[in-house]
C-alpha cells in the first residue's frame, strides 16, 4: 500500500473515531436535585390492540408526586418504552421541571412497539416497530388515540385538551410521533423529534413536501439531529431533518431545533432534553 493511501486510511479511521466519541454534558435538570419530589414509574402493563392485530406490547406510566385525580393532568407519550424514557432520563427531568413549574403536572406514558409472539417454542418474535412507526397514514395515531390513551385513562385523569398533550420519539419513533400530531392535531399539539427517520423507508420522505402543500396544523415541533447521522440506502437522515426544518419554517409552523455533530443516537437529545421540554411547554397554558 502506498504512503498516500496509508495516510488516507489513517485519517479516515481517526475521523470516524472522533465522530463516534462526540460527547455532550449532562444537563443539571437531568440529575436528582435536593428538595424535588420524585414521581413513580409503574409497569410494565401488557397490552393487546385491535389496530395492530396479533401484536402485544408493554407500556409504563410515570406519575408525578404532584398528580391529583381531582385535576386533569397533561400527557406525554414517549415511543420505545421505558428503555428510551430512562435513557433520556425523563422521570428525573419531569420531576425537576414540574417542580419548577416549567411544565405542567404530566402523566408520562412510555409505550413499546408491538411484537408478534412466536408460534413455536424456541422461535423468535416478529418485531413490528418499523411497520408501526415508519408507515404513513392514520393507523398509528388511531392506536395512540383510540386504544392507548383510553387504557391509561381508566386509572388516571388525563386532560382531553390537545394543548395538554406532547408526543415524542427517537429515529423511527420520532417520525411516528410527528405522524400522530400531523394526523390528529385535535389530540396532540407538541412534538419532540430526535434523529427523526424522515427518509424513504415507508414514505416518510414525503413529509417535507406535504408540510409545504397543506395549511399548517396547530402544532409546535422541536427537531434534534446531528451532522453524522445515518446516510443509507433510504437517504440521509441529516439532510432529511434539514428539509423538515426548512419546510416547517416555510409553512409557518412554530418550530425550534438543536443541531450537533452527533450521530444516530440519543447522546445529544439527552443533553438538551430539559431545554427542549421548556420550549415545547413555554407560555403554557396558552394555546399553541
Amino acid at each position: 500500500m502506498s504512503y498516500q493511501k496509508s495516510l488516507l486510511l489513517v485519517l479516515m479511521l481517526w475521523t470516524a473515531q472522533a465522530h463516534a466519541q462526540v460527547e455532550f454534558p449532562v444537563h443539571p435538570d437531568s440529575m436528582r436535585q435536593d428538595g424535588v419530589p420524585a414521581g413513580k414509574v409503574l409497569g410494565p402493563f401488557e397490552m393487546r390492540c385491535e389496530t395492530f392485530p396479533g401484536t402485544v406490547r408493554n407500556y409504563w406510566v410515570y406519575v408525578p408526586e404532584q398528580y391529583s385525580p381531582r385535576s386533569p393532568a397533561a400527557t406525554c407519550v414517549c415511543q420505545d418504552g421505558l428503555g428510551l424514557a430512562n435513557g433520556w432520563k425523563l422521570p428525573i427531568v419531569f420531576d425537576n421541571l414540574i417542580h419548577k413549574k416549567a411544565m405542567p403536572v404530566t402523566i408520562g406514558i412510555f409505550v413499546s412497539p408491538g411484537i408478534v409472539p412466536p408460534r413455536n417454542p424456541g422461535s423468535q418474535p416478529r418485531f413490528n416497530r418499523s411497520f408501526e412507526y415508519d408507515s404513513m397514514g392514520p393507523r398509528y395515531s388511531k392506536f395512540v388515540v383510540d386504544e392507548l390513551l383510553p387504557a391509561v385513562s381508566v386509572k388516571y385523569n388525563l386532560s382531553s385538551n390537545p394543548n395538554d398533550r406532547l408526543i415524542m420519539g427517537i429515529s423511527s419513533g420520532a417520525i411516528a410521533a410527528f405522524g400522530v400530531a400531523w394526523e390528529r392535531p385535535d389530540q396532540f399539539r407538541r412534538v419532540f423529534s430526535s434523529v427523526g427517520t424522515f427518509v424513504s423507508l415507508r414514505g416518510g420522505n414525503e413529509y417535507p413536501t406535504l408540510i409545504r402543500k397543506y395549511e399548517p396544523r396547530p402544532i409546535r415541533v422541536f427537531l434534534e439531529d446531528g451532522s453524522n447521522d445515518n446516510n443509507l440506502y433510504a437517504s440521509g437522515w441529516w439532510e432529511a431533518n434539514l428539509d423538515m426544518l426548512a419546510s416547517l419554517k416555510f409553512a409557518g409552523y412554530e418550530v425550534n431545533h438543536a443541531w450537533s455533530e452527533g450521530g444516530h443516537n440519543r447522546k445529544h437529545s439527552t443533553s438538551i432534553m430539559p431545554d427542549a421540554l421548556r420550549w415545547l411547554w413555554k407560555d403554557y397554558p396558552k394555546q399553541v
